[in-house]
Order: C-alpha cells, then structure tokens, then sequence
C-alpha cells in the first residue's frame, strides 16, 4: 500500500516536470520572435533554466497530506499499550497518510509558532530526518512536507543493530545545538518527542523502539549536516511479524 502511495505520488511529479518542460521548450522556440535583443534572449534562457531546476529539484519533495487530528485511541488505552518492540516486517511499508500522521504526532506544528513537543525556553531546536526505503528525507514541520536529502535505501545506516535495516521507517533526531539552552535540554527535548511517536505507534498498532547505538559521524555524514547539528538519537518503527 505504502509502495502503491509512493508510486502514485512520484507519477503526478514525474508528469508535472513533463509539463513543465514542453512549456520551457516552446517558449525557447519562441524567444527568437519575442526577444530580439540578444542580451533579452540570453537572460530569458537564464531565467527559463532557472525555473525548470526548481521545478527540477520540487519533484524530489514529498508533499504530505494533512495529519487526521481527530482519530486514534484514547490516551489511557495508549499509554496502556505503549512498548518497545525490536522486530519488524520487513515487507511493509508505511502508507503516506500513516508517515503524515506519525511525523506530525511527533514534532509537528499545532499551533502557529509551536509544536506537539516541548522544548526548552521553547527553543524549537530539534528537527526530524527519515531513512525510509527509497531515501533520506528531511521533515520540513512548518510546512508539513518531505525533503529529499539523498536517494537509496541507508535504513541500516541508522544503527547497529540488525533489526534496523528491517524497520519500514527509522527517525533520526538533529539538534542545532547553537539555539538549543544546552546540549542537556536538547537531549532531554529529544524525549518528549520520542514519546509522542511511542504513544502514536501504540494507537496504531506498530512496533518502535527508540536508540542510542548509531554512528554519529556516518549519520552526519550522510546528512550533510553542518558543525552546529548533531544527531542525538534514532528511533525504528514499522509493523509487527
């Protein structure tokens, strides 16, 4: 299902640079008529180029559908059923809607200028990646959407055990340690939100557990994450055996 959304999704994108290339084109044709200044003409081509590289690079971006703030089971219940669990299907993936959910659950925005998780001095310092079967992507909250940050399957670079490369998703925490209090309180932050996806998984019926063994560097690495971010900690979610 999960596979099937993807699919669908990366078709509309692919047909949207379609469109937008055949327009590039013709309006390039055109250009000779339009522009009869050759310095018109090599800055609409500038300009054109332009475009189609954002478009280019949009086509990476996943748009998320809004987060379903109403279902779920009741917090007590979700509490009751929170644990960790170190074994996934490996068959399965997460559906768009459910990822939607989780990332928005975990540290998305429910309020203009704040979050689902706390942080000190409300600092906002923590962000959230995710290794996921086609690739790295990084969770932009403010608008709710999915930033490729690099294409392949790294769901076993995120940690060392071997149940990692299993997980349909695994998330890996980034502070900016430069806004956050201290690297303390990005460590504890790191918690809040690790318990928001705890109590999501319990009300979906997935299996997760959160991790402090992973490479640190490698992941940066992998990130291209500047000097002020680090990676702090990892969580792996995905389905029951």
């Amino acid at each position: 299902m999960a596979q099937n959304n993807t699919k669908i999704h990366k078709k509309l994108q692919d047909t949207d640079f379609i469109r937008y290339f055949f327009i590039f084109v013709i309006v390039l044709s055109k250009s000779k008529t339009i522009f009869k200044n050759q310095t018109m003409k090599k800055l609409s081509f500038l300009i054109l180029m332009t475009v189609m590289m954002n478009v280019f690079l949009s086509a990476q971006d996943i748009q998320l559908p809004a987060p379903d703030k109403t279902g779920g089971k009741p917090l007590m219940q979700a509490l009751s059923e929170r644990k960790t669990t170190r074994e996934f299907r490996q068959d399965k993936d997460l559906p768009l809607t459910t990822l939607s959910n989780l990332l928005w659950a975990a540290n998305g925005f429910n309020r203009p200028d704040k979050r689902t998780a706390p942080t000190a001095n409300n600092r906002q310092e923590l962000e959230l990646y995710i290794a996921v079967r086609d690739g790295l992507y990084f969770y932009d909250a403010k608008n709710h959407k999915l930033k490729l940050v690099k294409k392949g399957d790294y769901r076993k670079n995120t940690g060392m055990q071997d149940f990692v490369g299993d997980a349909s998703l695994n998330v890996i925490f980034v502070s900016d340690l430069s806004k956050a209090t201290s690297r303390h309180f990005a460590l504890i932050d790191c918690g809040f939100v690790s318990q928001n996806i705890y109590l999501f998984c319990a009300s979906e019926g997935l299996n997760t557990v959160v991790r402090g063994s992973f490479d640190k560097d490698e992941l940066g690495k992998l990130l291209n994450l500047p000097s002020n971010q680090e990676v702090l900690l990892t969580q792996s979610v995905g389905y029951p055996k």
